[in-house]
């Protein structure tokens, strides 16, 4: 449909099909108009993989989320919370007891004190505390940098934003990012630094270094970051987490995103917290208060109880899925596929095959239809590097059967059929 410009497309209102037919100029319909800020986003690579695989019944290694339960005392406690009545809205920066709970283990853990009246946020997931933030500081035609390959909504928020996003790139094989590259991107209109520690989907960990790099480039250019903690807790072989806020000068230009869903494998709760200082605070709940308003009360009952009882939780929960990553890291390395071990989240990225002339699009979507196992390829997580068209990214997330055969479908898979790829 050809475009035109606004003030021509109100005139020809109610002029009918006649009038275009004659002139030429389709009228675009109110119904059907998209708003500009969003006429770059596309349908999401997940929902075109999903499709694949309830298509051809495969088995799903590729989106995000645990194939089961998390801990049934949590669920117990939700149960208890409802039955106590706790089923109305909860306040909008989320109940007492769980932003309580947010800023008792960031102090037990980390050093960091947070005052949970002013500084702490409880939003409907992760994703809407990075939205929220985004559209509370970032103006168009700002420019924000980003790491690739990149979570999609640190993407998508930047452009509904209608900003500009600048891809720093995470290169291979340990996922590094050039120093010189990055400060290069930094120029007037740099707002913001969006940063995933540890990295969806490398499963990279930051290190004391790169850490304290990243925070001098702030601090001198006086810049905020945006710190997506999600997999805080999922750590391995003796990585450890370290939150941009406790580094000298960033808690007051850091906003810190995290949530009880990786954190305890309940996703489909939605409960998301942002923590920032009171002034950086008071310009997310300005957004959050027209967005979703409040959050899952039930589920925040329960997940400030869980909250509390993290020391116990986390070895097991560290052994649980440091086991299945060794599980699926170990498969891989038996199929034509050359895996990288993270130390972090729940994905492993794999390259493709040098000898495959395919990219990852048409590989995935090869492993859907003829191996039934749907993956995500990578390429849709760059903006400005190729090496995505060479990967896919796995979920370790998985019951430990569901890793098993995913894996042994693709080692049924011929060495010819590898080669016919093109």
């Amino acid at each position: 449909m050809p475009a035109f410009h606004f003030r021509e497309e109100n005139r020809l209102k109610g002029k009918g099909r006649k009038h275009a037919i004659e002139t030429g100029v389709e009228p675009l319909s109110a119904m059907t108009r998209r708003a500009s800020r969003i006429s770059s986003i596309s349908e999401s690579i997940f929902a075109t993989v999903t499709r694949w695989a309830v298509e051809h019944q495969a088995v799903n290694l590729g989106q995000g989320f645990p194939d089961f339960d998390g801990p049934e005392w949590i669920i117990a406690e939700a149960h208890a919370a409802m039955r106590a009545g706790k089923n109305q809205y909860a306040p909008m920066h989320g109940t007492r007891s769980f932003r309580r709970a947010v800023a008792a283990y960031q102090k037990r853990f980390y050093g960091i004190e947070w005052d949970p009246e002013d500084e702490i946020t409880v939003t409907a997931g992760a994703t809407e505390a990075l939205f929220c933030a985004v559209l509370a500081f970032v103006e168009p035609g700002d420019e924000v940098i980003i790491t690739e390959p990149f979570y999609d909504a640190h993407h998508a928020d930047v452009l509904i934003a209608g900003a500009v996003p600048v891809c720093v790139t995470l290169h291979k094989p340990d996922f590094r990012f050039d120093p010189e590259a990055f400060e290069r991107l930094v120029t007037p209109r740099t707002r913001m630094i969006i940063l995933n520690n540890p990295d969806n989907p490398t499963g990279k960990v930051y290190t004391d270094e790169e850490l304290r790099w990243i925070a001098d480039v702030a601090v001198r250019h006086d810049l905020l970051v945006l710190s997506d903690e999600v997999y805080e807790f999922l750590t391995y072989d003796g990585a450890r987490h370290i939150p941009l806020a406790s580094l000298p000068g960033m808690r007051e230009r850091t906003i810190a995103v995290s949530s009880t869903g990786k954190t305890f494998g309940m996703t489909g709760w939605k409960i998301g917290y942002a923590m920032a200082e009171k002034g950086l605070t008071d310009a997310i709940r300005a957004v959050h208060q027209f967005a979703t308003f409040a959050v899952n009360t039930p589920g925040q009952h329960a997940m400030a109880y869980a909250l509390g009882k993290l020391e116990e939780y986390l070895p097991v929960l560290r052994t649980l899925y440091a086991t299945k990553r060794d599980l699926l890291f170990a498969g891989l390395c038996r199929t034509p596929l050359t895996p990288h071990m993270p130390r972090g989240g729940y994905f492993l990225v794999a390259d493709i095959p040098e000898s495959v002339a395919a990219g990852d699009i048409a590989c995935a979507e090869h492993l859907a239809r003829h191996a039934g196992v749907a993956v995500i390829p990578l390429s849709p997580f760059y903006a400005s590097c190729d090496e995505g068209k060479r990967m896919l990214r796995f979920c370790f997330a998985k019951r430990d059967e569901t890793i098993r055969e995913g894996l042994a479908r693709l080692e049924r898979v011929p060495p010819e059929a590898w080669q016919s790829l093109a």
